[in-house]
């Protein structure tokens, strides 16, 4: 492929279901990113966020690249893409150094030894770091502050959002990705890619938990005051919905997922429906009542909650958050799903949509692209040369670790 003109930024998004991939334009002029293309591909080759299939994950990929790539008439050549799956782990992590100039002051390098500083945790053989997140520093005893470069000090702190991944699974994602013609410029997780596009400034510092229902995963990030808190992935999303429809209705996996989308509500009725629905018309045999439907979702629906708002209170994060719940991802399309999801959390919910961006907003500005658009606006945010410094001092094995999200800082 030719080199993509540096104006132009890439996300990818692979998902469990589909491959999405986004291009947008950031002119100097321009208040806000330009979507100028998009692609998308059905794909099989990926099981709960990992890829289980190489050959039919490169084809995906491929095939959401050439749209995309028809579309914008862009050559797609470099890209930051997703991370998913329950093999994704995180915790927070304290560094400390002493300010390495004689006259004390703060430097670029050593906010990057206090984030190696942070890094020396103790992980598993068979696992990475993938991202480290500044939250904020202390100088001298001195918190939050945002950049302490060029500050006086003689003690300089950070306290950080470590990710962590399983080795294998990013090695052979990175492979289908590689194979598909296309550089890493950056990995992000999906919660925090959804929450890049999605989130406000005030959301973010009044408290708010972001979860992306995906096809077979559901993503959790929690923001305080302006700072990551908790994230993670639980190994659950709207497909088994669609599983559960295929057995309580005795059906296709193509019809139960029309059933889904056209006539399952969420919500919880206050009385049955018996209204019939017609499987003749979606491709299958009979009808069925339509809170029968409704049982069936809302049951799957129940344990995807409660296992979110489990995790969340394991971590102390299921309370005393101002901006509530914001639902993203392709499940969060679902008719009630909010409603239930207030009952479910005890909390205020809404579901969000990708925001700020220009061109393309009839496409995009969809719960189902709210990771992809955010995978692009991080690409733009994060220019090759900026990785230089980290990669010098931690090595290949975290060359993707980068004070990313700064943006996200108060």
């Amino acid at each position: 492929m030719a080199k993509k003109a540096e104006a132009t930024y890439v996300g990818l998004d692979i998902g469990t279901s589909k491959i999405t991939c986004v291009v947008g334009l950031h002119q100097e002029d321009a208040a806000e990113p330009s979507i100028i293309g998009l692609g998308t591909a059905p794909t099989t080759g990926l099981r709960r966020g990992v890829v289980t299939d190489i050959e039919e994950t490169v084809s995906s990929i491929t095939a959401a690249l050439e749209e995309a790539e028809r579309m914008s008439g862009t050559a797609i050549e470099r890209a930051t893409i997703s991370v998913d799956g329950a093999h994704v782990q995180s915790l927070n992590s304290r560094g400390v150094i002493a300010v390495s100039r004689a006259d004390h002051e703060i430097s670029r390098e050593d906010l990057l030894r206090a984030e190696e500083a942070a890094a020396a945790i103790q992980i598993d053989n068979n696992r990475q770091i993938l991202q480290i997140i500044p939250k904020n520093y202390i100088v001298d005893g001195q918190s939050n502050i945002a950049d302490p470069v060029g500050m006086n000090g003689v003690r300089l702190e950070v306290d950080t959002h470590i990710i962590t991944a399983a080795t294998p699974a990013l090695k052979n994602l990175d492979n289908a990705v590689f194979r598909a013609g296309v550089t890493i410029n950056d990995q992000v997780i999906v919660p925090l890619a959804a929450a890049k596009a999605v989130l406000t400034k005030r959301q973010r510092e009044l408290g708010v938990v972001l979860m992306d229902i995906g096809a077979e995963t559901t993503g959790l990030v929690v923001f305080e005051e302006g700072n990551i808190a908790f994230t993670t992935i639980i190994p659950v999303g709207s497909n088994h919905i669609t599983k559960d429809l295929v057995f309580g209705l005795q059906t296709t996996i193509d019809v139960a997922e029309k059933v889904k989308l056209k006539h399952a509500t969420a919500g919880r009725a206050t009385s049955k429906d018996a209204t019939k629905v017609s499987l003749d018309e979606l491709g299958g045999k009979g009808a069925i009542a339509k809170h029968e439907i409704d049982k069936i979702v809302q049951s799957r629906l129940g344990e995807i909650f409660t296992m979110a708002v489990a995790e969340l209170r394991k971590a102390g994060k299921d309370s005393m958050l101002a901006a509530g719940v914001v639902l993203t991802g392709g499940g969060a399309k679902m008719i009630g799903i909010a409603d239930f999801a207030k009952d479910a959390m005890k909390m205020p919910v809404a579901v969000g949509a990708p925001t700020g961006i220009t061109g393309l907003t009839d496409k995009v500005s969809d719960p189902a692209y709210a990771a992809a658009v955010g995978l692009m606006l991080e690409d733009m945010e994060q220019p090759l040369d900026n990785l230089s410094g980290i990669n010098n001092i931690l090595g290949n094995a975290m060359g993707r670790v980068k004070a990313i999200f700064k943006s996200l800082m108060p």
